[in-house]
């Protein structure tokens, strides 16, 4: 009877024990589940659906950016890809808590909460890293501020001039805006101004150097109201080395290459018709390459084009000239012989004697018939307006003569003058539209 009462005392002390260690745990979770920021804001009358001060002060959202990388600047597309993180600062005081910490909350977290619908205006594709999880962050301060972060790749339209390509500079923007939200609901800043963009000062691109950057607030005006804007603005300078090793080098040695044929003799047909041809033919195969990077910006007439041509016109110049003194040299050549020719042939001599006394003799005879008052005519000096003509035979020969003298005067009567004059001109000319090419497009 003993046992059976004291199996029974010890079976109540047990249950007794068991439920005041279970009292302590439920009140400890208790605890724990009211230290959690929020918690019975989000579960109790939390709405995600109305913005912070619904139906009163707008929103001030204060944002920051990390420019991460800038991977691509596209000339023929007219854009650019960067990859940023955008932080976003508000405050909610629906999610006012006691305490002076603040709490990283899981990402998903954010899916309960109401958060501003930013947008990047111009943008052509855009997506959030989602590896191994979604690159958001929600952070919560005791004061109902939020933090809120995304790392976002964005390809993004860029007006381009490239009419100095590629001594050329581009500005560049990156617009943030609300897209439902009027400036009666929300107001953008910068945080720190200037300040509020970091990464940007050390980018390193292929292609361009960062010259400048600063920020804008502004606003765009639509049709449905007024919306907050925010800008980043930023200057890209192209490095030209680049260029001057890949084509402006090329291009001159080409031009100072045909420039070789003015030391060649007018004999050696073959060698200076190889040197002009070989250097045209290069210079086009070096303007097609230059163009195919750019095949769908041939709207614009770039610096790079101007400087191409300019030397395709010099190289085809050298060429054309050579076709001039060799026509020249061969005409005199042939002009020399002709009268080689009658010089050592005697019965071509007697044949002139006996044209000419043939001709003075008639002369003479016409003189003796037709006596004029005025004009008298000699055999010594005969000439267009001393004969008796019509108006239409004084014309012709009066246009004769002058088209003669005209002629006498392009007529070059030294065809080895013209390479002489070219290896002083040529060489002159191009250094002289080098200097105002440089001039114009570097300074102006």
């Amino acid at each position: 009877m003993f046992c059976r009462y004291f199996c029974l005392f010890g079976l109540c002390l047990f249950l007794l024990t068991q439920r005041c260690s279970l009292g302590h745990v439920s009140s400890s979770r208790s605890g724990d589940t009211a230290s959690l920021p929020g918690f019975e804001n989000l579960t109790m009358g939390y709405n995600k659906y109305l913005r912070p001060y619904f139906g009163g002060q707008p929103v001030q959202i204060a944002m920051s950016l990390d420019i991460a990388t800038i991977s691509s600047v596209s000339e023929s597309d007219m854009d650019y890809t960067a990859t940023i993180y955008l932080r976003q600062r508000w405050t909610d005081p629906r999610l006012v808590f006691h305490g002076n910490k603040s709490f990283t909350l899981d990402a998903r977290l954010v899916e309960l909460l109401w958060v501003p619908d930013t947008y990047i205006v111009e943008s052509k594709r855009s997506f959030l890293h989602d590896v191994t999880v979604g690159n958001r962050l929600i952070r919560l301060f005791s004061n109902g501020t939020i933090l809120y972060a995304l790392r976002i790749t964005t390809t993004v339209a860029c007006n381009m001039d490239l009419s100095k390509y590629p001594m050329d500079t581009q500005t560049c923007r990156l617009q943030l805006e609300s897209w439902g939200y009027d400036e009666n609901d929300v107001t953008f800043t910068w945080l720190r101004g200037n300040d509020s963009v970091h990464g940007i000062e050390k980018l390193r691109l292929s292609q361009y150097t960062v010259e400048s950057y600063y920020t804008l607030v502004s606003k765009s005006q639509q049709e449905t109201g007024s919306y907050p804007r925010l800008i980043l603005q930023f200057k890209l300078r192209r490095n030209v080395l680049y260029f001057v090793l890949e084509t402006y080098v090329p291009s001159t040695l080409l031009v100072m290459l045909s420039w070789v044929s003015f030391w060649i003799t007018l004999d050696s047909v073959p060698a200076r018709t190889c040197i002009g041809v070989t250097t045209v033919l290069s210079m086009t195969t070096l303007m097609i390459g230059s163009r195919s990077s750019l095949s769908k910006t041939n709207c614009f007439i770039k610096a790079i084009d101007v400087y191409l041509g300019i030397c395709f016109s010099f190289i085809f110049g050298a060429l054309v000239e050579y076709a001039v003194a060799h026509y020249s040299s061969s005409q005199k050549c042939a002009a020399k012989a002709s009268q080689e020719g009658l010089a050592n042939d005697p019965a071509k001599e007697m044949e002139e004697v006996n044209i000419a006394n043939i001709l003075n003799s008639s002369l003479t005879s016409y003189k003796r018939k037709i006596t004029f008052s005025s004009i008298e005519i000699s055999s010594d000096n005969i000439n267009c307006s001393d004969l008796t003509m019509k108006t239409r035979e004084k014309i012709k020969c009066v246009l004769r003569n002058k088209i003669h003298k005209i002629i006498g005067y392009f007529t070059i009567q030294n065809p080895s003058n013209i390479d002489h004059y070219s290896k002083l001109l040529f060489p002159l000319f191009f250094m002289l539209v080098n200097v105002f090419y440089w001039a114009y497009y570097l300074y102006f």
